[in-house]
């Protein structure tokens, strides 16, 4: 038997010890899988495959985007979870990945064990947006027009517990008004029949209706952040409009809990130095979102900070699921 031989022999009978030391061999070898718990169309979705053409080349593979909506986020959440914890399947997730933690008895994955947090990809507040038709254009008009005709107003989710709802019963109970809510599998769907007029007005992301709103096909009404947007400064704020309410969504990515810690340092290390390229920061700032850089013990500490507080705020509004 030949020294190569022997060598080969002994680094084969070592590779598996390679993973209980935390050391994975190359990586990454094959394309990676970005899983999008939302269907195309709106912001999770442009976001996360923006994210993977500036992540691709700095790992020197291909991000291949699969969107698997359904249950407000949670069937992406859920497979994600399940997944070959090998660097290979990672998945997008934003502020409904917390609400959904905060409202449910029951979850089919645990947010402190099931997932390894990678890093955020951006922020962005969240912006109250009606049909042309209505014949309001500010948010004390809505306020009015709500307090006038209680539980009539339908608005649109991307589903039952999730941002869209949670953050929309906030501003209702906030403002003292009734409203209806209409879940949807997603949010780009619901976004369609806003855009049809079949639903009077929705909570959402600033990425997300940005170019219709500057299209004209949708208005909006109030920027539920701190202060006006950079992106759309001529649109208030829905403080100036008699609500002290504010609200941001969060995207980022996190990877199955058992992910060795060399690929999700790799994976954190590439997504900061992404969202810090010139296309991807110009991609967000098109859209409305502005990039964070975290490391991954910052994201993990603020994604399960976001679950606490959204438990407290269920809490103080007294919401109940339908």
């Amino acid at each position: 038997m030949n020294r190569r031989l022997l060598c080969t022999i002994f680094a084969l009978g070592l590779f598996p010890f390679a993973y209980a030391l935390g050391q994975s061999p190359a990586y990454p070898v094959k394309p990676i899988r970005l899983v999008v718990p939302f269907a195309p169309g709106a912001s999770n979705d442009t976001l996360s495959r923006a994210t993977g053409l500036a992540m691709g080349p700095l790992l020197g593979q291909l991000f291949v985007v699969e969107n698997k909506p359904g249950a407000g986020a949670m069937i992406g959440a859920e497979y994600v979870a399940r997944a070959e914890p090998d660097g290979y399947t990672i998945l997008t997730i934003q502020t409904s990945f917390a609400t959904n933690a905060a409202v449910r008895a029951k979850m089919p994955y645990d947010v402190h064990k099931s997932f390894a947090y990678i890093g955020m990809m951006a922020k962005s507040p969240m912006i109250v947006v009606i049909h042309p038709s209505m014949p309001i254009k500010s948010i004390k008009e809505l306020i009015a027009l709500a307090r006038k005709r209680p539980g009539e107003l339908n608005y649109e989710s991307s589903g039952t517990g999730g941002s869209n709802h949670l953050t929309t019963e906030l501003f209702a109970s906030l403002a003292g008004i009734k409203v209806t809510h209409v879940p949807y599998k997603s949010l780009g769907p619901a976004l369609t029949e806003l855009l049809g007029g079949q639903v009077e007005m929705v909570i959402t992301t600033l990425p997300s209706a940005l170019t219709q709103v500057k299209a004209g096909r949708l208005r909006a009404l109030g920027i539920a952040g701190a202060r006006r947007s950079a992106f759309a400064p001529e649109i208030p704020t829905i403080t100036e409009g008699g609500v002290a309410y504010v609200s941001e969504q969060f995207w980022g990515l996190a990877a199955p809990g058992k992910t060795p810690p060399d690929i999700v340092n790799r994976l954190a290390e590439t997504l900061r130095k992404a969202v810090q390229t010139p296309q991807l920061k110009e991609q967000f700032a098109r859209e409305g979102g502005e990039p964070v850089l975290m490391t991954q013990e910052e994201f993990a500490k603020f994604v399960l900070a976001d679950v606490e507080r959204w438990r407290q705020i269920v809490k103080d509004i007294k919401l109940q699921l339908e």
